[in-house]
């Protein structure tokens, strides 16, 4: 199983793709298939900041669907432990449930 690959943000944010931290559990996705026009950013630009950033929308437009996709298929090939494979023990954890006799007052 490979590791996982590690990105510095000023790596990933030139790079599409959906990247976790998990120090600050929040996810990101580049996406560089859409530009603005960059005359509507003139006031920014002659700030001379390149850190930056205008909000343009309080929605995020991700497919919820196809972003739980992502992370099922990451978390299903990357598990902890030395060899990757899921831990038999936790699969056993269902089969240790004791069964719930009826109490004699019921009836």
């Amino acid at each position: 199983m490979p590791a996982p690959r590690r990105f510095e943000l000023d790596e990933a944010v030139n790079r599409p793709g959906t990247y976790y931290n998990p120090h600050t559990e929040m996810l990101l996705v580049v996406d560089d298939g859409t530009a603005l026009d960059n005359d509507l950013f003139e006031d920014v630009a002659d700030a001379d900041d390149e850190a930056t950033w205008v909000l343009i929308g309080d929605e995020a437009p991700v497919d919820e669907t196809a972003r739980d996709v992502v992370i099922e298929r990451f978390e299903a090939s990357h598990h902890p432990g030395a060899s990757g494979a899921v831990d038999a023990a936790h699969d056993d954890e269902e089969d240790d449930i004791p069964e719930l006799e009826p109490d004699e007052d019921d009836f």
